[in-house]
């Protein structure tokens, strides 16, 4: 499991800076205009990574090498969704630190007093993706790949702006509260444990 892990990021260790333009850029054209720019930041960042390593996956055709290794596909598929999951933590947290970064150096943007909360919710949108994402990429793979990936990202762009007016109602309707964020953080978790077990399930009947 572990080197399967290493595997991921050794494999995307030269395609580093993309991550880091996706983090600059984002940051440069979120943060000056919106205040969920820290949303957007993290979960943007976070699931361009993911996509990033997928393709990476693809080009090399890593699955067809790795299935021919004494590994199951069950840990190949456990290795990616553990990935996902880092990359998802870095994504959030590294636009947390950003907007610190920001709030103390710019306070005329007069950006949100953000909370853990926000970084919940920024974690939780990304592993919704993830959950809806890995079963198509699995499934489809390197035919309906490239597909996949533009589908995800201009449905991100497009549902940018009605995201940030649901939080804004949200928050100002005060509808947030402990029973409401366990409720959630339990559906996304069996969402995200579902996802991986129906993975599973089509990269075992997959022929590589």
């Amino acid at each position: 499991m572990l080197n399967l892990l290493r595997k991921d990021f050794i494999a995307i260790r030269s395609s580093l800076w993309t991550i880091l333009l996706y983090l600059v850029v984002f940051s440069l054209a979120f943060i000056p205009k919106s205040e969920m720019s820290m949303y957007f930041v993290g979960i943007y960042t976070a699931f361009g990574s993911i996509i990033l390593a997928t393709m990476i996956d693809i080009k090399n055709h890593n699955h067809n090498f790795l299935v021919t290794l004494p590994v199951s596909r069950k840990n190949i598929v456990q290795a990616k969704y553990l990935s996902a999951i880092l990359f998802t933590l870095f994504g959030v947290f590294a636009s947390f630190g950003i907007h610190w970064l920001v709030d103390l150096n710019f306070p005329e943007l007069n950006k949100p007093n953000y909370s853990v909360l926000d970084i919940m919710v920024s974690v939780g949108m990304v592993l919704v993706l993830v959950s809806i994402y890995m079963p198509l990429f699995y499934g489809l793979s390197k035919k309906g790949a490239g597909i996949i990936n533009a589908v995800f990202m201009v449905s991100l762009i497009v549902l940018a702006q009605p995201f940030a007016l649901f939080m804004s109602m949200v928050n100002e309707e005060g509808m947030i509260n402990g029973r409401v964020i366990t409720a959630i953080s339990f559906g996304i978790i069996l969402l995200f444990c579902a996802s991986y077990l129906l993975t599973i399930r089509l990269f075992s009947r997959k022929d590589l």
